[in-house]
């Protein structure tokens, strides 16, 4: 809003002030003496009142009441401005400066505006799927919708087969069901994950072994796994599997992962949930184990509002897959089943909804890249912030863009500048949790890459910042001022 365009006297005719409220289409005027410091605001009701009392025109704006308007200082958070307009029943609040000048007009509409951390991109190509899929009375859990997410998502990572499941979660699941895994069983799984990552690893039964992130990459450390392997080779402990976790958006380092469990000859899923669209070595993220799972939740880089996708270069895995995710009814007339399944495969209206979005992944992939780099560039003078490390083999989509605030460089913690950024109603969030510090898993071995854990660390001194796609540069600067004003040394 321009300040200036709606500042007026009370010199000027009622006339004037009608005309100016019609221009501006600000909805307000601001009342100014002649010095320029702030009286009082005039709505267009003010004017309205006045001309029912039997003003005219002409008369000049010397006729309205004195009144003190509700304002606010420099520097007042966004929250504390709703919350003040919503208890006066305010549309906008003048800011005052020392001198009690209006610098700005907080405006309600621009006030509510959240910047959320990763919210859901729609395309114009998904219609055009779910569509069809009305048209052709394809709502069921099966559907040609399903099977064109299934063939066109494993051509895009380069991969022999996939199946479209209700989530993650459940890729995950019928991996280990896949692999056997069961009661008493042992499972390696990255630390440095969200609770999705371990918990079929429960459901089944077994034990989860953590294995903590390197500094180079984050993921998991072949130095932690190494150590692992050693312990469960002495206590006859061996692992069903390793779950790699591939994290916001970055490939573990998989070599010397892949090898570690060709050695001991032990299989990998790779968790590829947050990495779709990602590269190790000019390879996709998510092809490198016997299985690798993605993601379609809504804040993910392509969405399906939920769902997720089983991959693997073994067909009979990926078709054993699909018959246990459909309630594992076998082939009869009537219903038979002879082992327990899930109800675990998508819809073919969701399914539509994920093939518009794989059109523009690599949009989507470009947009969070462009995101990450203009953060690094704008903050870049900020000495306390260090970024996550993007190694010279890997191709990151920078789902979320994370960052590290030096403890010692710093005046602020991590937990103050998510609130300082949540009272501009911006989302920030800390990097995950360690799976090992969290109340059900600490019984559970874990292993360290160093004498202490980096994820631990990660998670003391990190920070999400918002990433999405469909965030305008805009946005973006508004995140970026918060951070500067609250940090900027």
């Amino acid at each position: 809003m321009n300040v200036e365009a709606i500042k007026i006297q009370r010199t000027s005719k009622i006339l004037d002030a009608l005309h100016v409220l019609d221009r501006q289409a600000s909805g307000i005027l601001l009342l100014v003496h002649p010095e320029g410091t702030f009286e009082r605001t005039i709505t267009d009701g003010d004017i309205r009142r006045l001309l029912l009392s039997g003003k005219t025109l002409e008369d000049t704006l010397a006729v309205l009441p004195i009144m003190q308007s509700v304002v606010v200082p420099e520097g007042i958070t966004r929250v504390a401005a709703l919350e003040l307009m919503n208890a006066r029943k305010l549309n906008h609040l003048p800011v005052l400066d020392e001198t009690g000048k209006v610098t700005t007009v907080l405006e309600r509409r621009e006030l509510d505006q959240q910047i959320y951390l990763s919210s859901p991109h729609i395309g114009t190509s998904e219609r055009e799927y779910v569509d069809e899929a009305f048209r052709t009375n394809w709502i069921a859990p099966l559907g040609p919708n399903v099977d064109g997410f299934e063939n066109e998502l494993a051509d895009y990572v380069g991969i022999g087969h996939a199946a479209a499941l209700s989530s993650g979660t459940a890729a995950i699941h019928l991996a280990l069901c896949l692999l056997n895994v069961g009661a008493g069983d042992v499972v390696f799984c990255s630390t440095f994950t969200f609770v999705a990552s371990v918990n079929p690893i429960i459901y089944q039964g077994a034990q989860p072994v953590f294995i903590d992130s390197e500094p180079e990459s984050w993921n998991m450390s072949p130095v932690a796994l190494e150590k692992a392997f050693a312990w469960a080779k002495r206590e006859g402990k061996m692992p069903k599997a390793v779950i790699v976790v591939n994290l916001y958006g970055q490939s573990a380092d998989m070599d010397p992962i892949l090898a570690l469990c060709q050695q001991y000859g032990v299989p990998v899923v790779e968790d590829a949930a947050e990495s779709l669209g990602a590269k190790y070595k000019g390879k996709a993220s998510g092809t490198f184990g016997l299985m690798g799972i993605f993601s379609f939740n809504g804040n993910k880089i392509i969405t399906t509002s939920g769902g997720g996708m089983l991959v693997s270069e073994d067909g009979d895995l990926i078709k054993k897959a699909r018959f246990l995710a459909t309630q594992a009814r076998d082939p009869a007339p009537h219903y038979e089943h002879t082992q327990i399944g899930y109800n675990y495969r998508m819809s073919n209206v969701l399914a539509g909804v994920g093939r518009g979005q794989l059109r523009v992944l690599d949009e989507r992939v470009a947009a969070r890249r462009a995101i990450y780099q203009r953060y690094v560039e704008k903050l870049g003078h900020l000495q306390q912030f260090a970024w996550m490390p993007e190694p010279a083999w890997s191709y990151s989509t920078h789902w979320l863009s994370a960052c590290t605030l030096d403890a010692k460089r710093s005046a602020i913690s991590c937990s103050d500048l998510i609130q300082n950024l949540a009272d501009d109603k911006i989302e920030a969030r800390p990097v995950w949790k360690p799976m090992h510090l969290q109340p059900i898993f600490r019984q559970y071995p874990s292993f360290d890459h160093a004498d202490t854990s980096v994820a631990a660390h990660l998670f003391e001194h990190s920070i999400c910042l918002p990433s999405g796609s469909n965030m305008s540069q805009e946005q973006q600067d508004r995140v970026i001022d918060v951070i500067i004003k609250h940090t900027g040394m």
